[in-house]
């Protein structure tokens, strides 16, 4: 019988490796020459640790892991609030090279890119 292969949550390291990256990666988003105009618009305390919150759900949601995600797909490219939302759309290219910044041994590494540009359909027509 084969054996069975973990999810790409254990293997990545599970929710505080997550939740690391995205600490990471999310300053780094807000201080891009291209990507910062998405947030511009001050943001209160509870905003900014709501969206933290969607996007470490999200990714521990679609790589296997204990969560349910509230959002939707959309919602995890979406940056802003209320009439003022900015799609990631034309700078896309710019969110996966950040995400080179990302310590992942391969062949995570490779999942994670794969389903990454996996959204750029979504994202796009969002």
């Amino acid at each position: 019988m084969p054996e069975k292969t973990a999810s790409l949550y254990t293997r990545l390291g599970g929710y505080d490796a997550i939740a690391a990256v995205v600490d990471d990666l999310l300053p780094r988003l807000r201080q891009d020459s291209l990507l910062g105009r998405f947030w511009t618009s001050p943001r209160s305390v509870d905003t900014s640790n709501r969206e933290r919150q969607l996007a470490v759900d999200f990714i521990v949601a679609v790589t296997g892991g204990p969560t349910i995600y509230p959002g939707t797909r959309h919602e995890a490219g979406t940056y802003g609030h209320g009439h003022h939302q900015g799609r990631l759309c034309g700078v896309y290219a710019v969110l996966i090279g950040h995400s080179g910044h990302i310590q992942v041994p391969e062949p995570e590494r490779g999942e994670v890119v794969a389903f990454a540009l996996g959204l750029e359909p979504e994202i796009a027509e969002a």
